[in-house]
């Protein structure tokens, strides 16, 4: 995945699993999870079988809006749409061509705003109003 990022001209840091084995995925997205929420980077992408727990995790993290997306229309509308930050991926459902597909339109494809900013601020405000004291 790093490859095809750095084709897009997209700057990037790999942080890992870097071999097939075992791994508890909630690590892996908080790591990018925290990275986006604090502003350490704009976008983040996370690669796992299904992707359903990497989504979970990364969400999370207050302002983090991850996307499990499964093609190049999902992919599309969550950055159009949803002002997605995070992109998710079930590497183990996907061949790698859609695989490249679908990055490729997530990192084209940008925010459409107008009434999407209005459904993205009430998903602000409800992250708000739930956020638990600590």
């Amino acid at each position: 995945m790093v490859d095809v990022l750095a084709g897009l001209g997209v700057q990037c840091r790999d942080l890992g699993a870097h071999d097939d084995r075992s791994v508890d995925y909630p690590d892996y997205a908080a790591e990018v999870g925290k990275e986006v929420s604090e502003g350490r980077a704009s976008r983040g992408v996370l690669l796992c079988g299904t992707g359903i727990g990497m989504s979970i995790a990364a969400n999370k993290f207050p302002g983090v809006r991850a996307a499990l997306v499964h093609d190049v229309t999902t992919a599309r509308m969550s950055r159009l749409h949803n002002d997605a930050n995070v992109l998710v991926l079930g590497g183990g459902l996907l061949g790698d061509r859609l695989l490249r597909d679908i990055v490729e339109a997530w990192f084209a494809t940008d925010f459409e705003g107008g009434r999407h900013q209005r459904r993205v601020d009430k998903i602000a405000g409800i992250e708000r109003a739930t956020k638990s004291p600590r």
